[in-house]
């Protein structure tokens, strides 16, 4: 298996000019790696709710494309996300961060953790273009391709999962994030 934080970073190497949306866990370590006004950090999340901000943003800026870092307990409080990507053409790129842990609210094990297979429910939802990695090797070999081509893509990672962390913070507030963004999306 491979950590969160190496995960992470092999996506930095690929990421281009793409908005790059974090939730949960994600926002603590995406930092490390890049901190551009294409950086959103979705801290206050309704868990499960990235997706939709993503295909939003993906929808209204389809030139530059998003990709979203997503929990697999966030993927679960919100499956119908996946249905609603395979219903629209758009450069998105979701990657669901499996630990099997609700990691940053407390450790506690995920139902269903070892067992479900978010692959086949992206498939079952319609999304065609679909990757599942769980050994940094490989990721580091299929990235280029998971993260080209059409959308919307899901990839599956696997990766530890850590007792102990604590929630993380945004590196700025809500508001500040917001103003960067769009004045940078307003830059042709």
């Amino acid at each position: 298996m491979m950590m969160h934080r190496d995960a992470l970073e092999v996506v930095a190497q690929h990421r281009g000019d793409r908005i790059v949306l974090t939730t949960m866990g994600s926002v603590g370590i995406w930092p490390q790696f890049s901190d551009t006004p294409l950086d959103f950090h979705y801290i206050p999340s309704a868990m499960g709710q990235g997706p939709a901000l993503g295909l939003g943003l993906a929808l209204a800026h389809p030139q530059r494309g998003v990709i979203v870092f997503n929990g697999d307990g966030c993927t679960l409080m919100n499956l119908g996300c996946l249905v609603t990507l395979g219903n629209y053409p758009a450069s998105l790129y979701l990657i669901i961060i499996d630990n099997g842990l609700y990691e940053v609210t407390g450790g506690q094990p995920r139902v269903g953790a070892g067992r479900t297979d978010f692959a086949a429910l992206a498939r079952g939802a319609g999304i065609t273009r679909v990757y599942s990695f769980d050994d940094l090797e490989a990721w580091r070999q299929g990235a280029a391709e998971a993260l080209s081509g059409p959308g919307p893509t899901v990839i599956w990672l696997k990766v530890e999962g850590k007792q102990g962390q604590k929630t993380p913070s945004a590196p700025r507030p809500m508001r500040e994030q917001i103003a960067r963004l769009r004045e940078a999306l307003t830059q042709p």
